[in-house]
């Protein structure tokens, strides 16, 4: 497995791809659909194939839960887009992306970039912990 990057350097680097290429603004939407996609997708296998149900918590700087709605936007629009499409809601995971999209600083984005990322490597290493099942793509980009 390749050395694990932290939230900061990752956030460098999608804000540097994002500086280089303005364009690439465009295709984060598509992207981000693709990870949270993912994401319910290994949600919806630990849900029936793990021992313990998936809980979505959000935690602050100090490690103390918070409410959904008093989460920072970024993690607001992560948080809400996943469940969206855990409960099979495609349209309504794109419109909430589409809207941070249209309304978030360049860090905003970032966040919420990094965010579907993170998850995407945290539910992966689980459900491969579990022998369950894990797009190729996304084991082939972590090995």
């Amino acid at each position: 497995m390749k050395a694990a990057v932290s939230d900061g350097d990752a956030a460098d680097r999608v804000t540097e791809t994002f500086r280089a290429n303005p364009a690439s603004v465009a295709d984060a939407q598509e992207i981000m659909l693709l990870l949270f996609r993912e994401c319910s997708a290994m949600v919806a296998a630990l849900s029936s194939g793990g021992t313990a149900p998936v809980k979505m918590q959000v935690y602050d700087n100090d490690g103390q839960e918070v409410p959904i709605d008093e989460a920072d936007p970024p993690v607001r629009t992560a948080v809400r887009t996943l469940l969206a499409e855990v409960h099979g809601d495609t349209e309504a995971a794109k419109t909430h992306i589409e809207i941070a999209l249209a309304n978030a600083a360049p860090d905003e984005m970032v966040t919420l970039m990094v965010q579907a990322l993170r998850w995407t490597i945290r539910l992966s290493a689980e459900c491969t912990s579990r022998d369950l099942p894990v797009a190729e793509w996304i084991t082939t980009a972590l090995s």
